[in-house]
C-alpha cells in the first residue's frame, strides 16, 4: 500500500519567554488543507515549536510520508543531527550532562517519528515563506484570543 504524502508547516510563539504561548500548524494532503492552533497560558517558545509538530502529527490517522517545515532549528536539528537518539542513550541527558528540556514533548515526537517517514526541513522564520508566516499569524492570534485549541478544515 502506498503511503499518503502530507506536507506540514508548524510554528510556535511566546509573549515573553516564559509567558503566554501559541502554536499552529497547517497540513496539506492533495488539494485539502487543515489549519490548527492552540494556546498555553504559561510556556516557552521552544515548547510551542515542539507542540505544534506534535499536534500536527497526531492528526494523521495512518502512517504517512511527511515533509515537516519548521523555523525551529531546535526541532529540526534534533532529528537531522540525531540528538534525540543520543539523549535516549544517555538517559535523557544533554551534552552538558543536564536533563533534556521538554522531554515530555520529545518523547511524544519520537513515538510519532517511528510511525511516519518524516523529512524535517528548516525554513527561515519571519521571511518570505507564505505558510510559515501563516502559522506564525495563527499562533500569535491564539495568544491574543486565548484560544485553547482551534481547527479550520478544508476537508483534511
Amino acid at each position: 500500500m502506498k503511503l499518503k504524502e502530507v506536507t506540514i508547516y508548524t510554528d510556535g510563539a511566546c509573549s515573553h519567554n516564559p509567558g503566554p504561548g501559541g502554536w499552529a500548524a497547517i497540513l496539506f494532503y492533495g488539494d485539502k488543507m487543515t489549519q490548527i492552533s492552540g494556546y498555553e497560558p504559561e510556556t516557552t517558545n521552544q515548547r510551542m515549536e515542539l507542540l505544534a509538530a506534535v499536534k500536527a502529527l497526531e492528526l494523521l490517522n495512518q502512517p504517512c510520508i511527511v515533509k515537516l517545515y519548521s523555523d525551529s532549528a531546535y526541532l529540526v536539528n534534533c532529528f537531522k543531527q540525531r540528538w534525540i537518539e543520543k539523549w535516549q542513550q544517555t538517559n535523557w541527558l544533554n551534552s552538558q550532562k543536564k536533563p533534556v528540556a521538554n522531554r515530555d514533548l520529545w518523547e511524544r515526537l519520537w513515538k510519532l517519528a517511528k510511525i511516519h517517514d518524516i523529512d524535517w526541513l528548516k525554513v527561515k522564520g519571519h521571511s518570505d515563506n507564505k505558510w510559515n508566516n501563516q502559522c506564525d499569524k495563527l499562533a500569535r492570534t491564539a495568544i491574543i484570543n486565548r484560544t485553547s485549541e482551534h481547527r479550520s478544515e478544508g476537508g483534511f
